[in-house]
């Protein structure tokens, strides 16, 4: 949004450029591989001075005066750049060729439209208004972003001393307990049945009184539904129990490997080999719930932890140490400039009110509002993607 927004508000900022002068012919006498660079495998390196031309825009002049061959407008190195460093820091090459020639079209189409007079109307003062806000808006947060940034030696110290338990790695085995056992629906056990029983009548007469049988004794769909319920609660119940099972064993000193097997192999789904362990396990990349594994001392076992899906999981302690400040330096510093940035916008994100008489079109709900503790309608979250660019 920010790139696409100074895109079209700054490519014609600067001045049109300046008359063109005749390109220097090369020195009298030069050798042709001093002009032309010896074909080899890589490139050669090409040095722009910053006045050299990079943008030559042939019949486009700002000086209405200029005609003909010398109404050129050449925009340099030193120019250019300018531009590309304000719209984005470090701007690859690739994406200053994109902004060259939107620069080159937008300095033909934004003099065609002074010539018309759009810069006059009240819809053109209207979009720089709000085009000069959204700029200032977006600068600004650039300049807390860096203020953010501003982290000396002793902030990191402080932090780490402070959050060390989160700069704990650790080594663990995971033994995963599917939440259910594999089950064949009564149902089509009674479909089995039923077809075996048709292949078997060799009369009519036989298959009219099967077909009767059977439809006697099908059960109903509520009584499948309720079949099927009961199937998978007694399911989710034996893996409840498996996972307490291996757990004990686990604490019992078992392989947590051979103990993975046979939670697989219980669910039904049989295995010959596992792999439970977990290396440079940190709090942060543990699933919410399962933060307290790195509470663990070497050895133990934590509870089993079952997730809302209904899977199971244990872990078991095998190693931990703590992550030296060294180690964890730029994790920190990402992790104080995160929240110093978010600290110093939530000034700005103060209550606003929104007319859901104007804003919710007829025939269709007002979207439920969210309030703040003063009970005041907030704000939609704001979308940062112009932020990050």
């Amino acid at each position: 949004m920010r790139f696409q927004c100074l895109v079209c508000l700054l490519l014609a900022s600067l001045a049109y450029g300046q008359a063109a002068q005749p390109a220097t012919p090369p020195a009298a006498g030069a050798k042709a591989e001093e002009i032309a660079p010896a074909a080899t495998d890589k490139a050669p390196e090409v040095k722009v001075g910053p006045d050299d031309p990079v943008i030559t825009v042939n019949g486009f002049c700002a000086d209405p005066a200029q005609q003909g061959a010398a109404c050129k407008t050449v925009i340099t190195r030193a120019q250019f750049e300018k531009l590309t460093e304000a719209l984005q820091p470090g701007m690859s090459l690739s994406l200053r060729l994109n902004v060259a020639n939107s620069y080159a079209r937008n300095l033909r189409m934004s003099a065609a439209a002074e010539k018309r007079g759009l810069d006059k109307t009240p819809a053109f003062e209207e979009e720089m208004r709000f085009a000069r806000m959204q700029l200032l808006a977006q600068d600004l947060s650039h300049a807390l972003q860096a203020d953010a940034n501003n982290i000396t030696d002793a902030d990191l110290e402080d932090y780490y001393k402070k959050n060390k338990s989160s700069c704990e790695q650790a080594t663990v085995a995971r033994i995963f307990v599917p939440h259910a056992k594999q089950i064949v629906p009564a149902h089509e056990e009674h479909e089995d049945a039923g077809s075996a029983d048709a292949q078997s009548a060799v009369t009519p007469k036989a298959d009219a009184k099967a077909d009767a049988k059977t439809s006697a004794t099908q059960p109903t769909e509520a009584q499948k539904n309720a079949d099927e319920e009961a199937q998978e609660k007694a399911a989710e119940e034996a893996m409840t129990k498996v996972a307490a099972d291996l757990r004990a064993r686990a604490v019992n000193g078992e392989d947590p490997d051979k103990l993975q097997i046979e939670a697989y192999t219980e669910a039904g789904f049989p295995r010959t080999t596992s792999n439970t362990k977990m290396e440079k396990v940190r709090r942060a990349t543990l699933p919410p719930r399962h933060e307290t594994v790195l509470d663990l001392k070497p050895g133990e076992v934590s509870e089993v932890f079952s997730d809302p899906s209904g899977a199971h999981f244990i872990y078991k302690m095998i190693s931990k140490e703590t992550l030296t400040l060294e180690d964890v330096k730029t994790e920190i510093r990402t992790v104080i400039s995160s929240q110093r940035y978010r600290e110093s916008m939530k000034s700005f994100q103060g209550d606003v009110v929104f007319s859901d008489a104007y804003f919710t079109p007829p025939g269709k709900p007002a979207t439920p509002p969210q309030r703040n503790r003063r009970g005041k309608r907030k704000k939609p979250p704001a979308q940062h993607d112009e932020d990050h660019d």
